[in-house]
């Protein structure tokens, strides 16, 4: 099941930022097609929240087609957003770990080396788009 968390620094509403969680999730194959999210009460008492910001998390997911509320049961995954194998991910997450690794190792901290992931994977994906890469 998943943890939700809340970024109360972020910017983002709160209701966006449990939707968002929900399709990252669903993209790194954590959550599946029958899966039943949290109830309102399990993440208002998790994350301390108003339970209509989590309503509105869960209707947005739902309007989007990704999941479906079952009066009386809770609200589950209809439709996944994953386009890659459990085992590829799995590769590329231990990948990106070591990457992480070395990145700390050469003295950059996290605000650096998010700054450098940000605009490296900005540019090449300009650079992919424009078919250079």
């Amino acid at each position: 099941m998943i943890a939700f968390h809340l970024d109360t620094h972020s910017g983002v509403p709160a209701y966006l930022q449990l939707v968002q969680q929900v399709k990252q999730a669903l993209r790194l194959g954590m959550l599946d097609v029958d899966d039943q999210l949290p109830t309102v009460r399990e993440v208002v008492e998790q994350v301390i929240i108003n339970p209509n910001t989590v309503l509105k998390a869960y209707r947005e997911l739902e309007r989007e087609g990704l999941v479906v509320s079952r009066p009386g049961q809770g609200t589950f995954i209809v439709r996944t957003l994953a386009a890659t194998a459990p085992a590829q991910l799995a590769a590329l997450r231990r990948a990106l770990t070591r990457w992480l690794r070395d990145a700390h190792e050469a003295g950059l901290d996290d605000e650096s080396i998010l700054a450098l992931f940000t605009t490296t994977f900005r540019d090449a994906t300009a650079a992919e788009s424009e078919g250079t890469a």
